[in-house]
């Protein structure tokens, strides 16, 4: 009789990171939304300083506006939501800023940053392409807590997407980037932040769609409840 299979492993999760990660979770939505409202208002996207329905776009979204002086090749408008959505934006991103500090305070005064960490033998091309082939068969149920690419998905997204976000969504605040110039200048301008601003957001949701995607292939009924309870079994 052959032996069981042994059951995934799922790793716990303290309060602290259940809290900060379903904060995150629920902002990141709002945002997204908003966010989609306000590329509607003016969906072109330039590079320097300056840029406005007279400029040439660095490249343009191939939708209608919500307002009427964007020349976008349709010949109506949509609804303007800008109002609602730029100030659930702002909102939500500070909530997020405040989760963000709150989890990376935590996962390093708490070593949880050490499960994150993938070690020198990890980064072998052949632990990679291993990390890799499992992925592609869809065998992450199987491997034992996070993998290399798991683990350097999240640090990119931690270490790198969120704090460009952050940096970006700033510079293109008026009042904060009257004070600290740098924040837009450093990037090349104004519009250069936007349009960074928003491929970084792509890469947030497809990292969104990869991870949703993961925990479903694993096993969603016990990733959920180990994110809701901290309950792996």
């Amino acid at each position: 009789m052959a032996a069981p299979a042994p059951a995934p492993h799922v790793p716990s999760h303290p309060a602290l990171v259940r809290i900060t990660h379903w904060i995150t979770a629920l902002c990141f939505f709002a945002l997204l939304l908003s966010g989609i409202q306000i590329v509607i208002s003016h969906p072109r996207f330039y590079w320097g300083e300056t840029g406005n329905s007279l400029t040439q776009p660095l490249f343009s979204i191939p939708i209608p506006a919500s307002r009427a002086h964007v020349p976008t090749g349709y010949g109506y408008v949509l609804p303007d939501q800008n109002g609602w959505s730029r100030s659930l934006h702002f909102q939500s991103a500070w909530f997020t800023l405040f989760a963000g500090f709150l989890y990376v305070g935590y996962a390093l005064l708490a070593g949880h940053l050490r499960r994150l960490l993938p070690s020198p033998n990890d980064l072998s091309p052949q632990s990679l392409a291993t990390a890799l082939r499992h992925h592609l068969r869809l065998r992450v149920a199987h491997q034992p807590g996070y993998n290399v690419l798991q683990r350097l998905a999240y640090l990119a997204v931690i270490f790198v997407l969120f704090p460009l976000m952050i940096w970006t969504g700033l510079a293109m605040s008026p009042g904060i980037v009257s004070v600290f110039p740098w924040l837009a200048t450093a990037w090349g301008g104004h519009q250069s932040v936007r349009t960074i601003h928003f491929f970084a957001s792509l890469s947030l949701v497809a990292f969104l769609f990869v991870h949703v995607a993961m925990v479903v292939i694993a096993g969603f009924k016990t990733r959920m409840r180990a994110m809701l309870t901290g309950d792996p079994s």
